[in-house]
């Protein structure tokens, strides 16, 4: 019995040796697994931080009713005072744009007629979702706006007026006899009785809109007029030209660009401006059957740009 509980005692002191060994290539295993994880830490302080914008408006009402009343005249016709949604006038409403990810990319249409012409607008959001752990959303949004800025060909900075005021003086005096012609043309037209509607006859006052009257065209009133006597007036002045804007997200720019087709002439004014990951996209056009009466730029572009900094505004800090 004795010679038993010896042997059981040496078993004993012999497990508990073994253990210790254990213990101690255990401690080993564990100090290179801890120089493994300054590697894995290393690794997740350098994956860029996620976006500043996470989700999007709805894009359909991110437009203020007002903003949209003026921007789309005629569109509250007689036909079309039926309430939308929300109380919203059906007019409104708008259409939203067929996009693949809605949680990436949403936008929203809108339309007027009348019969001096039709105005469109197109709101455009899209979140920028870098792929590269090392590049964070904005900077991806960044690179991709610059890619924008070139290819719409906008200088880096505003043009100046010092270095284009001789231009626009030639510019200008051809579009004042290019005015001129075209008063005693309304004149004449006016007395044959062809007084165009929504505008003063002998007054050389344009409309508000610069859209034509219902159903003018080439030779419109019989006065034989060329299709292109406010062609002085199709580039805009500095002042309107493409450029880069201040005020408006972190980065905006502004487009503008005359169309003439055989169906009449449209003019396209573009408002981009990233805010974040975020890059917005104002589209706002006139179309007008007459080529005589040329959209305003002035006009267009204050609007989008009223309708830019209220939707730069839905993007708080």
């Amino acid at each position: 019995m004795q010679r038993k509980a010896y042997a059981t005692g040496a078993a004993l002191v012999a497990v508990l040796a073994v253990g210790s060994v254990g213990c101690t290539g255990g401690s080993g295993s564990g100090a290179a697994a801890a120089d493994s994880k300054p590697g894995t830490v290393g690794t997740a302080a350098a994956t860029a931080p996620p976006g500043t914008y996470r989700d999007l408006p709805e894009p359909c009402g991110a437009v203020e009713t007002d903003i949209l009343r003026a921007m789309l005249p005629g569109a509250e016709s007689a036909s079309a005072q039926e309430e939308g949604r929300d109380g919203v006038p059906a007019a409104y409403e708008g259409e939203q744009t067929v996009t693949y990810d809605n949680d990436r990319r949403v936008g929203c249409r809108w339309k007027s007629s009348t019969g001096l012409g039709s105005r469109h607008l197109l709101v455009d959001f899209e979140r920028v979702v870098s792929y590269d752990p090392a590049v964070s959303d904005d900077e991806r949004a960044v690179r991709l706006y610059e890619d924008m800025v070139l290819e719409a060909g906008i200088p880096v900075s505003p043009p100046s007026r010092e270095g284009s005021r001789d231009a626009e003086g030639t510019a200008g005096d051809g579009a004042e006899d290019a005015a001129e012609g075209g008063g005693e043309a309304e004149r004449a037209g006016s007395a044959g009785g062809s007084e165009e509607p929504g505008g003063s006859a002998g007054t050389g006052k344009p409309r508000e809109t610069g859209e034509p009257s219902e159903g003018g065209g080439e030779g419109a009133g019989g006065t034989g007029e060329p299709d292109d006597v406010a062609t002085p007036q199709s580039t805009p002045g500095a002042e309107l030209a493409p450029r880069p804007l201040e005020g408006i997200g972190d980065a905006a720019y502004l487009d503008d660009e005359l169309v003439t087709a055989d169906s009449g002439v449209h003019r396209d004014v573009t408002l981009v401006f990233r805010t974040g990951n975020v890059i917005v996209t104002v589209v706002y056009e006139q179309w007008v059957t007459d080529k005589r009466r040329l959209p305003d730029s002035a006009e267009l572009q204050e609007k989008a740009r009223k309708l830019a900094d209220q939707l730069d505004g839905e993007f708080g800090d």
